[in-house]
This record gives C-alpha cells, structure tokens and sequence, in this order.
C-alpha cells in the first residue's frame, strides 16, 4: 500500500513543538518518514516567518534540501490557494518554480477556483499531478476536468468533523469516481478526529493513504505521537494486522 507522509501542512509550534518549518528540518524529517516505512512525502514550503508558500525560492529550498537528504526519494507539495493571493498569483507562482529543482508531484484541489487550469500547468511543468476532492460538490468540476485521466492518484479528502461521516464520503466518493471510469489509484485520508478511522477504512478498502503532523497530532489511542516517522510507523503496523 502506498503510504503518503504529510510532514507539516499548515500546522505551527503551538500545535505540535517539533514541526518542520525549514527546508533543513523538512528534509530531515522526511528522511525519517521514509526511513520508518512511507513510500513518498508530502511538505508545504515555509516563508521565514512561518507562513505556508509556494514561492519558488522557497520550494525550490525544501526540494533542493529534501533531495540531498533522501536521494532518489519523492516530495510532493500543494498548489493551494491559501499559501497565495489567489488564482492569478498561484499561476504565476507555480510557472516560476525553478526547473532544477520541481517537486515530483503537486496536488490540486478541486474545490478551489481554477483547478483545472492549476492541474494542467503542473503536467506542463513536467511533474506528477494529483488532483483532490474535498466534497461530493467538488466531484463534476474534477470529473470535467481535461487531466482527469492523467492523475497519478485521486485524493479524497473529506471537509467533515465527525469520523464516521469522513469515511462514508470517501466511500461514497470512491463508488462516483469509479462508477464514471476513474481507473487512478484513490488515496483517502482525514483530519484530527477522523484520521485514524479513515486510515483504517483505506486499508480496508484497498485504498492508498497518508499519515503525518499535516493530518493529526496523535497516535489512534488520542495519546500525542512523538511526530511523523512515529505516525508512519503505526500506520505500517496497522496494515500487518490481520483484518477481523
């Protein structure tokens, strides 16, 4: 099963003391993630005051960083408009990633305003693109979408609180996209609350999943975990475990 190490996101030392903020410790603790049993990372690049960017110094740094500390290895990062002004900005921002250093993979969410055309400027800069879902709305704009049969997987990321309502949406999510040809790989993953029910519904569901501070701060038993290559290390031990 692909696992996917989501190291960092949009979470601050108040939340959890060690998340990786420089692309020096991004690189280390992905190294770690991987070491402990992901297949790939996924990381937000970090202006010097914290804040989430898709500048490309700044994603050129962490992928320059990342790439030294785990050679041959694959990052990932987001294109969501949050880390930018908006759609404009986002596009150009993206255009200008420098070329020596590209993420192998970039996720678009299509949930947000110019997904579609988010999603082709990364397959014309040569990375992998992954496209998400947040909502059953978001389904039409991604199954319209041109690169819909060109995505490496298809996230589905319920905007949910409650748990069990998280993993009946991927379900149901996962029956639409299938049911309209989408032969992608399905990755599902939740957030807080819903993290481990979901975890455990991929698995379940042969789906690929992710793991990581981006997603939740504790172990399954709500304890705190130690950090990300902890929580890569549970979902492996979970996967071994013998369905009931």
């Amino acid at each position: 099963m692909l696992l996917k190490a989501a190291i960092n996101g949009g979470r601050t030392p108040d939340e959890f003391p060690g998340v990786p903020l420089t692309a020096a410790d991004i690189a280390q603790q992905a190294a770690e993630a991987l070491a402990a049993g992901a297949t790939v990372v996924h990381a937000h690049a970090r202006a010097a005051d914290g804040a989430q960017t898709i500048a490309p110094e700044h994603v050129g740094a962490m992928v320059r960083a990342f790439r030294a500390a785990a050679p041959g290895a694959e990052i990932g990062t987001t294109t969501g408009l949050w880390t930018c002004s908006g759609h404009d900005e986002r596009m150009r921002l993206v255009a200008a990633w420098p070329a020596d250093a590209l993420p192998d993979f970039a996720s678009v969410a299509f949930s947000e305003d110019g997904a579609a055309e988010a999603a082709q400027l990364v397959l014309e800069r040569g990375m992998v693109l992954e496209s998400a879902v947040w909502s059953m709305d978001d389904v039409p704009a991604l199954l319209a979408s041109p690169t819909l049969h060109r995505n490496v997987r298809i996230l589905i990321e319920p905007d949910v609180e409650s748990a069990s309502e998280a993993v009946d949406l991927c379900r149901r999510i996962a029956a639409v996209l299938r049911d309209a040809g989408v032969t992608a790989p399905l990755l599902y993953h939740g957030y807080d609350g819903s993290v481990w029910p979901v975890v455990r519904a991929a698995i379940e569901d042969g789906c690929e999943t992710r793991i990581g501070l981006e997603d939740g701060l504790t172990r399954e038993d709500g304890s705190l975990a130690e950090g990300n290559a902890e929580l890569v290390r549970l979902v492996r031990v979970l996967e071994a475990v013998p369905a009931r």
